[in-house]
Order: structure tokens, then sequence, then C-alpha cells
């Protein structure tokens, strides 16, 4: 089928058809911002030290002094003096000192008294934050292992809809995908506000996982097919995108007036709804029921399409291909299609190891956010917009350059940038943000041309499986990017070193991919282009 441009041009690039489409699959992608990165707030770690029960008794003094002071690492990456965190000194020691009349520090040396555990629980700050998840069900000092965990489960629940949904779009359709997913999304964050405890809340957050990537995927890949060349290009990198996007951006805004994790979820909820009457006006592929055999009902489509546009249709537009693709209905593929031959399979595996490290940086900086010097909120809505002219750059380098150097370039300079800052001095936090964001500049706008770059790569009959496959792999990074952060603990700079280096290095490998610039997209594996390029 590699006319189905020429023989679809009687629609025109522009027309209201498309633009009606365009608009509002772009539209139904702002949940996904939202979805995405919501732990950044809901799963944000407030100021905590252990709570000291109104019945212990204690004098003033004591209770200003029952909490060791100790070091600790603040947002700016600087080591400070602070209040122990997860423990305090034995209570019953020091109640017996405040009996007694003895003065802390004076009378009594602090250093000299046992330490214990929080055993009354935690006592937070709630100048930032009503509630999070980490306040509610004490996700700290012992239990701090279920909050990067609560993450990774999001993004296994994303690697499980990866790996489902490529294969049931190929063979069911993208449309019936796109929504389905969709309302599993909606449904399950409504759900999950009312969750009793954390591992319920896990659970539905892994379902809301595979809803999410779902139907980004089909979303994506239904623009990608119904779309002239030409405006194909700005919807895979900037159409999507930008709207993933604004529902990034809008995510610190909602988050800055409802500090409360439920009431924030419950508004996260509410794009989902307004996406339903959708369904009545974006069409299903034309090019996946021609793959399929269904050549009358891809006509029909693109008959309305054209009496939307105010043009006329050829009395028969596909005569020429239903000879050759009727039979194509008794053919299905799945994901093993993407290792099946030599050439499919190296591009493939190339096309992962690229996509998992794409995921590991764009992830775990966007996760970091809260960890930044400075205003949790303003910092991650920076993080949001940063995207923005990521996302022009890779439009106009996908419209004028070769897709290898684009790949190659982006993902370079993000590695590279990232490895500078564990090298910049602790009192320069403003310069040091300024790095990370341009790293996240240049991860951000070779993630928008990874997608793009790998729909071009892959044929019709196995691109919604591909793409899912390359989504599927990169979750393996998404999976492991909240222990990234978690390195923190150890040491500041090694997240940078990690992150920058498999950056740079994944921009080498790219540049073993064939080249797709200026070459129709493929409908069978035998069109693809060849690898090595």
């Amino acid at each position: 089928m590699t006319d189905y441009d020429d023989l679809t041009t009687f629609l025109g690039d522009w027309g209201p058809f498309q633009q009606t489409v365009f608009f509002l699959l772009c539209v139904s992608i702002i949940p996904n911002g939202f979805s995405g990165l919501s732990i950044v707030f809901l799963g944000d770690t407030p100021a905590h030290s252990c709570l000291i029960p109104e019945n212990a008794n204690l004098t003033d003094a004591w209770r200003n002094s029952s909490i060791p002071l100790e070091e600790s690492i603040s947002n700016g990456g600087v080591t400070v003096i602070a209040l122990s965190r997860c423990s305090r000194y034995k209570l019953d020691v020091i109640k017996s000192f405040s009996e007694r009349g003895f003065v802390p520090g004076i009378d009594v040396n602090l250093s000299s008294i046992q330490r214990e555990g929080c055993m009354d629980g935690w006592e937070y700050d709630r100048s930032i934050y009503i509630s999070t998840i980490v306040s509610e069900w004490d996700l700290v000092c012992d239990n701090k292992w279920k909050n990067p965990l609560t993450s990774s489960l999001f993004f296994c629940g994303v690697l499980t809809g990866s790996f489902i949904s490529g294969q049931v779009s190929d063979r069911f359709g993208r449309k019936i995908v796109l929504f389905a997913t969709m309302a599993v999304q909606t449904v399950f964050t409504f759900i999950q506000v009312f969750s009793p405890s954390w591992p319920v809340f896990c659970a539905m957050f892994f379902v809301v996982g595979m809803g999410q990537i779902s139907n980004y995927v089909a979303a994506f890949v239904l623009g990608t097919e119904i779309f002239s060349p030409a405006v194909r290009t700005v919807y895979s990198t900037l159409g999507v995108n930008v709207f993933f996007a604004v529902g990034y951006m809008l995510l610190p805004l909602l988050a800055f007036f409802i500090r409360d994790w439920r009431r924030l979820l419950l508004a996260t909820t509410t794009p989902g709804l307004i996406c339903v009457p959708f369904w009545w006006f974006i069409p299903e592929s034309p090019r996946w029921l021609i793959s399929q055999g269904r050549i009358e009902e891809a006509e029909a489509i693109l008959r309305e399409a054209a009496k939307k546009n105010n043009v006329e249709a050829p009395r028969v537009i596909f005569s020429t291909l239903q000879t050759d693709l009727k039979p194509a209905k008794s053919e299905p593929h799945n994901i093993c299609d993407v290792l099946r031959t030599r050439n499919i399979r190296w591009a493939s595996i190339t096309l992962w190891m690229v996509w998992n490290v794409l995921s590991i940086a764009y992830f775990a900086l966007s996760l970091n956010t809260s960890n930044l010097h400075g205003s949790a909120y303003f910092n991650c809505f920076v993080s949001a917009v940063i995207e923005l002219p990521a996302y022009a750059l890779s439009w106009l380098m996908f419209r004028c350059c070769p897709r290898r150097l684009s790949l190659f370039s982006t993902l370079f300079l993000g590695g590279v940038v990232l490895l500078f800052v564990h090298v910049i001095p602790s009192n320069l936090n403003s310069l040091a943000i300024a790095l990370e964001m341009m790293g996240k500049f240049g991860v951000t706008a070779a993630f928008s041309i990874a997608y793009a770059y790998s729909a071009e790569l892959y044929p019709t009959v196995l691109r919604n499986t591909a793409i899912g496959a390359c989504s599927m792999a990169s979750r393996v990074g998404s999976i492991s990017a909240p222990y990234f952060i978690y390195l923190r603990s150890y040491s500041v700079s090694l997240p940078y070193i990690l992150i920058g280096s498999l950056t740079a290095v994944s921009g080498l490998l790219s540049l073993l991919l064939p080249e797709t610039y200026g070459m129709p997209l493929p409908d069978t594996i035998a069109h693809m282009q060849r690898f090595p390029g």
C-alpha cells in the first residue's frame, strides 16, 4: 500500500476533517500529562520528625530537645543540620529527666541518651501539603522504599498496557482501543481517590498506568495513519506532545491550589470525561481497515471526510489495491513479528535500547523536580514549560533534517549537559537547575523524535504493535527511574552521572538505525528500510 498517500490526495492536507480529528486526538492526550506525573505531588515527602505525644508531660525545653539533630541533604543538594526524621531520644528517659527538673544540654548531655524509632508515628509539616500518600500512610523511614515502588508499579502497569494494547489495536482497531483505555484510565483514577490503603492505591495505579500508555499510543498511531505526510510530521512531533505538555503544565497549577492528594486526584479525572463525545467525531484508521481487507469501510470513511472537506471523492478509491490487500485479513501479525527477520530484529533491538534510556532520563528528571532547590510547584511548571520549545525543535528537525542526525544530536546534547550538573558547586543552585532543564530539553526533544521516527520505520500491518513494543521496552527504564532518584540519598551527583552517560551512549547507538527521511511509510515488513542504515 505504498501509494495510499497518492490515492487519498483528493482530501487535501488540512481541511475541516483533518482539523477536527487533529484537535480531538490532541485533546485526548491531555489526561496523560496528569496521570503520568501526578505522583510528583501525590507522593512527595513533606518534612517530618517523630511525633511526641501530648500526654508525654514534658517541659517545653525537653519537648523541643526530644528530637536529635542530624546531617541531611536539602533540596538544593546541600548538607544541612536538621531534626532527625526517623529517631528520637528514648521517651521514658527524657520524661524522667523532665520530671526531675533537669535542663537539657546543661544538666544532661543529650548525646549520652539512647535513641529509639518513631514509636508514636510522625509529625508532618503541613505548610506545603495538607496531605500526600506519604503522610497518610507513613511511607517514611523503614517504609520509605514504598515511595519509589509506587511510581514503579504505575510504570509496571504502563509496561503491561504496552504489551497488550498494541496487539489488540492491530487486531481490533485503533479507535476502539483508544476509547476503551481512556475509559479505564478515567474510571480507575476515580476509584483510586477512595483508596483505603497503600496496597489498594498501588493496585489502582497499576491499572491507570495500563490505560494511560494504551490510549496515548493508540492516539499517536491513529493520527499518524490518518494524516497526510505534511500534517503527520506536525502531529507526531508537535501535536500530541504539546498537548501532553499542556496536561503536564496544568498539573502543578492544580496541585498549587489543591493541596490534598485525594481532591487533586479527583480533579485530574475531569479531562477524561470531556473526551467521551469524541467517539462520534474520530474515525477508525482507513490504513488499518485496508490492511485488514475491509476496503469498503475505509472508502466510506474517506468519502465522509471528502464531504466534510467539500471535495469530490473518486468513484472508486482503492481499485488497484483490493486484490493485494484482501488476503492480509487472514494473516494476523503479533509481537513476535518485530523479531522475525534479521532486518526488523536488529532495528527493534536498537530502538528498544534507545527508548529504554530515554525513558530513564525523561522520567527521572521529571520526578526529580520535587527534590530541586526552591518551590516544587514552580520547578515542575518550568520542567513542563521547557518541553514546549523542545517539541518545536523536534518538529523543525523532523521536517528539515535526517532522522538519525536529529535523534543523535538531541540525545547526545541531553547526556553531555547532564554530566556537567554534578560539577556545579552547591552554592550555585540556579546554574545546576538550568543545566538540568537543558538536559530535560534535549531528552524531551529526543523522545518526541523517537516516537515519530519509530512510526516511520515500522510497517502499517505491525505499526501499533511495534510502537507498543518500543514503549514496553522503555518501561523497564521508567520502572527503574524512581530508583535513580533514590540514589540521591547516597550521592547527589550519582543520578546525573549515570543518566548523562547512558543518554550520551544511546545517542551514538542511534546512528546505526536506517534513515527514513523522505521515504513513504512502509506497509509490509518487506518494505522496511535496511539495517544498519
